[in-house]
């Protein structure tokens, strides 16, 4: 469980081939999280990640075909960077809102405003995610926790971005046309699939 407050930004020192996955390696966060072990979950991007090898300075993870294929990890090359952000502990203040780290699909930028007084992104989601996307609501693209400024039409949503938040995430380099890693809100996914599932059953013979 994570939540959504990207703790640094990092560059990928190496992808490369194994054996039915790939090897994504992180630069220097060996040396900024000593006390890492193999196991441990980290969020790249927004997605739950295993720690696979320590060799310092970098982290290796080990990611599969499917991860690959449903997210933007898979189009990540060396010297590429990447929001990361570690795995909740009990006690841990909550910033942001709660997130797994399992992205359910992918969401385009499809414009941006960025001049001195705001700085705005609207995306592009999956048809079938738009029923969780609600104004004022949470979201998570590419790791980022932010909240939804305005709902723009059936197809696309705007997020609004804090300085702080350009300052420490990736999302002020993104270039148009990006597929971010988007997860919806859990507490709306649970209210609405269970709606969803009561107006199924209350129709049922």
């Amino acid at each position: 469980m994570f939540t959504g407050i990207v703790e640094r930004t990092v560059h990928v020192a190496a992808v490369s081939e194994g054996t039915g996955f790939v090897r994504l390696s992180l630069a220097r966060l060996a040396a900024q999280w000593p006390d890492i072990k193999l196991g441990d979950s980290v969020a790249v991007n927004g997605v739950c990640l295993t720690v696979a090898e320590i060799s310092p300075p970098t982290l290796g993870f080990d990611v599969i075909p499917e991860t690959l294929r449903k997210t933007n990890l898979g189009l990540l090359k060396a010297g590429d960077i990447v929001n990361v952000e570690r795995s909740l502990r009990a006690g841990d203040r909550i910033d942001g809102h709660f997130v797994q780290g399992h992205v359910d699909g992918i969401a385009k930028l499809i414009a941006q405003v960025a001049d001195e007084k705001e700085w705005k992104l609207t995306v592009h989601p999956p048809a079938e995610l738009m029923k969780f996307i609600i104004p004022r609501g949470s979201v998570t693209l590419d790791g980022v926790s932010l909240t939804i400024a305005n709902v723009l039409a059936s197809d696309r949503f705007e997020v609004a971005l804090i300085p702080t938040t350009l300052n420490l995430t990736t999302l002020n380099s993104r270039p148009i046309g990006w597929p971010l890693n988007l997860e919806a809100d859990v507490l709306s996914k649970t209210v609405v699939n269970y709606l969803e599932r009561f107006a199924r059953e209350s129709v049922s013979p």
